[in-house]
């Protein structure tokens, strides 16, 4: 029985042996594998903007029609180049503590890095104008870096 039990440690140790030197060639092989990809597009920046469409007045709702009329006036004429608007619903919790769930337009631009000083501006004035033409307490944002390929 001992001689059972000095094999099964011998076997055990060989194999955390054999895992251990073994272990980093496979995690450097992957690394390799990854760094031969060939990354493709330019650096860009993706904001995604949140619109809410409830009124926390409790007037009507921002209607399909008049979102997209914003959106014509207030954003096209900055991001001429394209955008991308998703609708879904959505929910947060307000200033009073009510988690409100609502209707809701996720925007998306795209916009080279070279252009995000002058952007952000942009950005931040389609935020303020939205909340001021529809009485909404906030639009979110999420900024994030982007290789982009068209």
């Amino acid at each position: 029985m001992n001689v059972h039990f000095t094999r099964t440690r011998a076997v055990l140790a060989a194999v955390g042996l054999m895992l251990t030197v073994a272990a980093p060639t496979a995690y450097a092989s992957l690394d390799t594998d990854a760094a031969s990809v060939r990354q493709r597009g330019e650096p860009y920046v993706e904001t995604q903007l949140f619109f809410g469409t409830a009124r926390p007045d409790g007037g009507p709702a921002v209607t399909d029609a008049q979102f997209m009329a914003f959106v014509d006036k207030e954003v096209t004429p900055d991001f001429p180049d394209g955008l991308t608007i998703q609708t879904g619903r959505g929910q947060w919790r307000d200033v009073s503590g009510t988690i409100e769930k609502e209707r809701s337009y996720e925007l998306i631009l795209l916009y080279p890095q070279t252009q995000a000083k002058s952007s952000d501006r942009k950005i931040e004035e389609i935020r303020r104008d939205y909340e001021k033409a529809f009485g909404q307490e906030s639009v979110g944002r999420v900024d994030d870096r982007a290789r982009v390929d068209f």
